[in-house]
């Protein structure tokens, strides 16, 4: 019985399905006719028109070829319409059938999403050991300057008389910075570094106003002895005495072919630029080298003489007397 029912209702479901497929080729082909007809029904009134157009116009020349080439673009543009219609049908259907496999897209977007999980991982990993490797950096840092702060405070270490300031008698345990303490040393003074006579060469010196001719050796390295007792003057100052440039006189300066006076004008010319525009003096003494010179009050200005008692003396306030000398 239930064999029966199964060919039954299969076959009832068969008989319908042609119906329907009966009454939609129906309906396809009422509105594909109803479409034609409206369409030939256009292209009737456009030919009916452009007819009338041309056959009242049709003594102009240029209007008729207007029409015919009017006529022959909308021939043109429906024809290509329905080229191109037919182009992609057989496209799509060659596409389909022939190009494209969708079970192998399928399998090449999984081996891609396979593989960005990988990528993902492998990023998180690294990820993950640079921030390990930053902090241990960290750590180890933190460490280090610890350390060091120990070294350099190790003088409040506690003692057995005098209980350091981490060793607190309020707490249970030591602090742990005292721990630190007790197992860091503490930092020992670092040696003075003597500077050397030739650590700057001849051409730098502020007397010199360009490298010397003669030839410079090599000096030899310090033996490391301290400077002797005594009124002895620095090295360097010593050869920079020696080495000054040459301050020519009046008969080496002018050429021999110059009238004197013109020398002598050229000479008092540059004596009154020289008093306007003081130059540093550099004392050859080791005890005023780490000095400024102080000009005197007519040669401090760039263009003359100060006014008289404006910076240069001091205020008198008489409220501010011990006594009332």
């Amino acid at each position: 019985g239930l064999r029966e029912e199964y060919f039954r209702r299969n076959r009832a479901v068969d008989e319908d399905r042609k119906i329907e497929y009966k009454a939609a080729v129906k309906i396809q082909s009422w509105f594909r006719g109803c479409r034609v007809r409206a369409y030939l029904r256009y292209l009737n009134k456009m030919v009916i028109f452009i007819q009338k157009w041309w056959r009242g116009y049709r003594s102009r020349r240029y209007f008729s070829k207007l029409v015919e080439t009017a006529y022959f673009i909308m021939k043109m543009n429906f024809y290509n319409e329905m080229a191109v219609r037919i182009q992609k049908r057989w496209r799509g259907y060659y596409v389909r059938k022939y190009i494209h496999n969708y079970y192998a897209l399928k399998k090449y977007l999984e081996a891609i999403s396979v593989n960005n999980e990988i990528v993902r991982s492998e990023l998180q990993d690294y990820k993950e050991m640079k921030e390990n490797e930053e902090k241990r950096k960290y750590l180890e840092k933190k460490e280090k300057e610890e350390k060091y702060q120990a070294r350099k405070m190790h003088y409040l270490l506690s003692t057995e008389q005098i209980a350091g300031i981490y060793n607190s008698p309020f707490r249970k345990s030591p602090d742990p910075m005292e721990l630190l303490l007790r197992k860091s040393k503490p930092l020992s003074h670092r040696q003075q570094q003597t500077k050397s006579p030739f650590d700057y060469e001849l051409y730098d010196w502020p007397t010199c106003k360009r490298p010397p001719t003669f030839s410079t050796a090599q000096p030899l390295p310090p033996t490391g002895r301290q400077k002797p007792q005594g009124p002895f003057r620095d090295t360097t100052e010593v050869l920079r005495q020696r080495y000054k440039p040459l301050e020519p006189t009046l008969r080496v300066a002018a050429s021999i072919n110059s009238p004197p006076e013109k020398a002598r004008e050229e000479m008092k010319r540059e004596e009154w630029r020289n008093h306007i525009h003081d130059n540093e003096f550099l004392p050859f003494s080791s005890y005023h080298k780490n000095q400024k010179y102080d000009p005197s009050i007519h040669r401090s200005g760039k263009y003359g003489q100060e006014t008289y008692g404006i910076k240069h003396f001091r205020e008198v306030q008489p409220k501010k007397w011990v006594a009332d000398k």
